[in-house]
């Protein structure tokens, strides 16, 4: 394929997983690949920034590797998976917000496209590492296949400290359905946050599912 080829877009190419309606849907997704990296901590440290930058890296080296093959892509929207240890859980009667943030876990990961595989990814790693020497996480940033099946989202609309409002809907829908949340709480940031004010930023929350009947 030549300098021509079509660039692909996952978010034009998959209206499922990037839906954005802002009523409760349920959706079915197969096993997808991702670059990954995973840390702790409150994200508005430098521990998160650099995880990000990292992870970042590594994602638009897998793309232009792919892109001298002819197989372009735009790098997919930064995604977010939350969660924190049991025991806390159990103490904050499963509310995060009352987790002080430096309890809290994440895996911060980036869709691929299917052709993306783990050779590829380490590859990128490894040049990405060589260029950016002062990124010392680049080398904890990791390819992923992640199933999360049946699964219910719905697309917030504000700052992150009122997404507790959007997950009592999806809470409700899901009491309705005979639903129980079997995965982490999952992010898709489809705004930049740094560059989006907190009132106008959209993001997608996912919860995996299983039928409690």
């Amino acid at each position: 394929m030549g300098t021509n080829a079509i660039k692909l877009d996952l978010a034009k190419m998959d209206k499922t997983y990037y839906g954005t309606r802002s009523v409760p849907t349920l959706i079915e997704l197969a096993p997808l690949p991702y670059v990954v990296i995973d840390g702790k901590g409150d994200p508005d440290t430098e521990v998160f920034k650099v995880a990000v930058e990292a992870l970042y890296s590594v994602a638009y080296g897998v793309k232009m590797m792919c892109k001298k093959e002819g197989r372009d892509f735009t790098v997919a929207k930064l995604e977010g998976q939350w969660w924190v240890e049991d025991a806390a859980w159990e103490e904050a009667n499963q509310d995060m917000s009352q987790i002080p943030r430096s309890e809290w876990l994440w895996r911060l990961i980036i869709r691929m496209l299917d052709f993306v595989d783990q050779e590829v990814v380490d590859k990128a790693r490894q040049v990405a590492a060589h260029k950016k020497k002062e990124l010392d996480r680049i080398d904890q940033v990791s390819y992923e296949r992640i199933h999360e099946g049946l699964c219910v989202q719905m697309l917030h609309i504000g700052p992150f400290r009122t997404e507790p409002e959007t997950v009592k809907v999806m809470e409700a829908f899901m009491k309705e359905n005979s639903l129980h949340i079997s995965g982490l709480h999952h992010e898709i940031y489809l705004s930049d946050f740094r560059r989006v004010e907190p009132s106008a930023r959209k993001t997608i929350l996912r919860y995996p599912v299983t039928r409690t009947i």
